[in-house]
């Protein structure tokens, strides 16, 4: 039996990714003035609004939301209501616990110089080679059989179809870890061309777009969206840290495919679940601190760096302490 794998992604412009972004740099914001801020920011938009709301609790001040929407958004109008985080939930962070109960799943192969699933690469880098020609709203997705590029989707705001055509064509001649098969299809503005994209065409919203965020279909994840939240929400830092952890025992073991999970109760500091499963052998996590301060601490995570992590997924971005 043939062996499919399909992955997508979407450009920075998408309504979803927006919100994304609109979340992460409010986080970024506060940060920057006070790096043990407690923020959970989501926002909705679309059609000319954009709603923020969530809690938080920080001694930054004038942090310009407005501004920060804008920036990312466009010219729409703002409703803001943002409140402070529960002192219930407060009381359990205070003591070094986690924020929430959660499960986080981290993923590592050696199929690509990313650690990530190659279908998962091929759809971010078609998207971003597309994103530098046309800077709109835009998704991709690729589909391998047996390791062969078989299917291609790319549908691109302000995109003539032939002109579109030709460089996803480009870009599969050009892409090096691309290996097509003889019957390859492409599917270009398969809807038409179009013109309404962003917040004009649909609405968006804070943490839509989990299985982009994470590894692909491929891989389970653990439920929680990641952005707008600060490092005490283990939805994030610990999903990070499960990605760490499972490149860490890749290298390690020289294995082919690693999956990490981490479990946690709410205002507890140690995980509950501790596993890895490296090329299918089950083990218990040893030699790291996963208590939320421990990887607060250890990946240095109480920075404004969350904002580039909002546009096109947050493994495999150069630069993080996460990988």
């Amino acid at each position: 039996m043939p062996t499919f794998k399909t992955a997508e992604s979407v450009s920075p412009k998408h309504p979803d990714k927006i919100c994304d972004q609109i979340s992460d740099a409010i986080l970024d914001a506060h940060l920057a003035q006070d790096p043990h801020a407690r923020v959970a920011i989501d926002v909705a938009g679309g059609h000319g609004m954009v709603f923020v709301t969530g809690e938080v609790t920080s001694n930054a001040t004038d942090i310009d939301v407005t501004g920060i929407v804008k920036r990312l958004a466009g010219e729409v109008d703002v409703i803001e209501h943002i409140a402070a985080q529960s002192p219930e939930i407060a009381h359990g962070v205070d003591t070094g616990g986690a924020g929430d109960q959660g499960i986080m799943v981290g993923y590592a192969t050696n199929e690509t110089e990313e650690l990530l699933p190659l279908e998962y690469v091929l759809a971010r880098r078609l998207n971003q080679y597309l994103y530098a020609r046309w800077s709109f709203d835009g998704k991709t997705q690729v589909t391998l059989k047996d390791g062969k590029v078989v299917n291609v989707v790319a549908s691109f705001q302000h995109a003539p179809q032939g002109e579109l055509e030709t460089e996803v064509r480009n870009w599969l001649k050009d892409e090096p870890l691309v290996v097509t098969d003889d019957d390859i299809e492409l599917h270009i503005n398969p809807a038409g061309d179009w013109n309404l994209g962003g917040f004009d065409a649909d609405a968006g919203l804070t943490g839509r777009k989990l299985v982009v965020d994470n590894y692909g279909p491929r891989t389970p994840i653990g439920g929680g969206a990641f952005s707008g939240k600060d490092p005490s929400k283990v939805d994030r830092s610990a999903a990070y840290m499960a990605r760490r952890v499972a490149i860490d025992y890749l290298k390690k073991r020289n294995a082919s495919e690693v999956y990490v999970y981490i479990a946690y109760a709410i205002g507890y500091d140690q995980p509950l679940e501790a596993t890895v499963v490296i090329d299918g052998t089950e083990e218990v996590i040893s030699g790291y601190d996963l208590s939320p301060n421990g990887i607060i601490k250890f990946l240095d995570l109480k920075r404004p760096i969350y904002e580039q992590t909002a546009r096109y997924g947050h493994f495999g971005i150069e630069g993080t302490t996460w990988g």
